[in-house]
């Protein structure tokens, strides 16, 4: 009995030190289960049932209501009444620029404007007098969003004499919805050091000049954009961590739960954004998983800093992204065949690489295990990539297994989708081209025979190609049931309203699984993301209606009402709104 004395001395002690803590439930038993409204599981087995039950942040069962209380409620179990809602699986996005969306929302003057009526030259030059109103004489007047192809008349474009009506001592500098253009000022083009003489950057970037050789005001890639970034004054650090935190909450408001972000690097310096990432990543609340692609132009000859798969559930870096040609309706796509504007026009758009140089960049790291991601609007810069992944892959047993992306995958053939499927590659579309700007591309800028098979996911359905949908945000506003709407409606946004493209609409069951299991694909998770299954992540949301029983064209519509990361809410909607 004395030799007992001190075992049982220990075992009141660990029982007083533990006298707050959680007792431990069974196994079996849940943590929370959502019952009362359909749950759309995207998982073709079992497509539909009526409750969810989750555990230390994982999926532990679905089923019908009756089985997963019996089977898995317990004391502590926190019962989440659907009242009627939709849960499904937290949406996945494929191809978003996180930091720049920061800044376009937060930092810079925005003047995108995605509804109707469109802007003209009058009223965005009068939005930028405004914002000079607010500023100090002198500093950099720098906004985001102005698109010609959404202005009125069509294609009007702002140039160095027009901006020089709102300011000729302060600098200014104009990124153009697609990210793929600029305009500035003839004071930011004095403090950049730019002249009709200075020779264009290269890896396509062009300070576009009028026919007697002097600048427009017009920059072509992001390349012609550095002399001007060089001189600006760039936001503090606290300010930029209070834009992003803003930028991942409105994210997580939109259902998304893991976002890439595609391209790493390209807002500041790749070793300084990277730590950022990770760093508030992995804070209390932060309300997405980051998948990170690096920028491939801010990567030195033989980088070996980060490997492949470097990172944890939060955030993990697993592609390279290059960019081989410009914006579609900004004309600077590379097209096989001219544009259809300026009526008479030879202009195909251009490359941004050499062939040669694209394979010499991409084939160390495709050999190191990078996850490659090429953005490719226009037939011409398509038929590069492939060519460029054909060639990686020679001798590949398995090419699907390295999941090869192509961005945006505009502009396309039906020849060019069974490439896609001989090498396994995996799309990812900005379905906004069809939407937002389908009545341009339609009328004006590709005609309708190249028109109405842009973003073809028929096509590539009926190949059974896995391809994801996305917004290129700041490109498009995020909003992944509007994709969802939108490739399954195929209507452009314009009165009068027209289908784009018919024989390429999507069943909206498998426009859902194009921002959920097939996005999640694209980035390697379909195994924890993208569907509600055992053994998954409990990235959730909660939408008023089931996009399942809705009209294809009221999906954009629904309102998200919660999202939930790991089994924790991250997003509840205001009651009412």
């Amino acid at each position: 009995m004395h030799q007992l004395r001190p075992l049982v001395k220990l075992a009141l002690a660990s029982i007083v030190a533990c006298s707050g803590c959680a007792i431990k439930q069974p196994p079996h038993v849940a943590d929370t289960i959502f019952y009362g409204g359909p749950v759309v599981t995207v998982n073709e087995k079992q497509p539909e049932v009526s409750a969810l039950a989750v555990r230390d942040g994982n999926i532990l069962a679905v089923g019908e209501a009756a089985d997963i209380m019996k089977a898995h409620t317990g004391e502590s179990t926190k019962m989440v009444d659907l009242k009627g809602r939709t849960l499904m699986p937290g949406f996945v996005e494929p191809h978003v620029h996180i930091s720049l969306t920061a800044i376009t929302d937060h930092l810079a003057l925005n003047l995108s404007n995605f509804s109707l009526p469109y802007d003209t030259l009058d009223s965005i030059l009068g939005k930028l007098k405004a914002h000079k109103s607010t500023l100090p004489e002198g500093s950099w007047i720098i906004a985001f969003g102005v698109d010609p192809s959404r202005t009125s008349p069509p294609m009007a474009e702002l140039t160095a004499d027009l901006l020089d009506k709102v300011s000729t001592t302060n600098p200014i500098f104009v990124v153009n919805q697609s990210g793929h253009i600029a305009y500035v000022n003839h004071k930011a083009l004095e403090i950049a050091g730019v002249t009709d003489s200075t020779p264009d950057p290269g890896n396509g970037g062009v300070y576009v000049k009028d026919s007697k050789g002097r600048l427009t005001g017009k920059l072509v890639e992001p390349p012609a954009y550095a002399a001007f970034s060089e001189k600006m004054t760039h936001p503090s650090g606290d300010a930029f961590v209070e834009a992003y935190s803003k930028t991942v909450q409105a994210i997580a408001s939109k259902g998304v739960t893991t976002s890439a972000e595609i391209a790493l690097g390209a807002v500041m310096p790749l070793e300084k954004e990277h730590a950022f990432v990770e760093e508030i990543s992995h804070q209390p609340h932060f309300p997405i998983r980051v998948r990170g692609y690096l920028w491939g132009v801010s990567l030195p000859e033989g980088f070996s800093d980060l490997e492949p798969g470097e990172g944890d559930d939060l955030f993990k870096v697993i592609g390279v992204k290059y960019i081989s040609d410009g914006s579609t309706q900004g004309l600077t796509a590379a097209l096989n065949e001219p544009y259809n504007y300026p009526a008479g026009t030879k202009d195909r758009g251009a490359l941004d690489w050499e062939d040669a140089k694209l394979y010499s960049v991409g084939k160390p790291l495709f050999d190191k295990g990078w996850q490659l991601s090429v953005h490719a609007n226009g037939d011409r810069a398509i038929d590069q990539t492939l060519n460029l992944y054909s060639r990686l892959l020679e001798g590949d047993t398995d090419p699907a297994a390295r999941r090869l992306r192509i961005e945006h995958f505009t502009v396309t053939s039906e020849e060019q989708v069974e490439r896609v499927a001989q090498l396994g590659v995996a799309p990812s579309m900005t379905i906004g081209h069809v939407g937002f700007w389908g009545e341009v591309f339609h009328n004006h800028v590709l005609g309708h025979r190249r028109a109405e098979r842009i973003d073809p996911t028929g096509s590539l359905s009926k190949r059974g190609v896995r391809f994801s949908l996305h917004s290129d945000s700041p490109v498009s506003p995020i909003g992944p049931l509007r994709y969802i709407s939108t490739a399954s409606s195929r209507l452009w946004q314009k009165p009068p309203r027209s289908v784009l493209g018919a024989d390429q609409r999507l069943s909206v069951d498998k426009a859902i699984k194009a921002v959920t299991l097939d996005a999640a694909y694209a980035m390697f998770i379909e195994d924890r993301a993208g569907s509600l299954e055992p053994g998954k992540w409990a990235d959730l949301v909660v939408l008023e209606q089931n996009p399942r029983t809705t009209p294809a064209d009221k999906i954009g519509d629904i309102k998200v009402a919660e999202t939930w990361l790991a089994g924790k809410p991250v997003f509840m909607a205001a009651v009412g709104k």
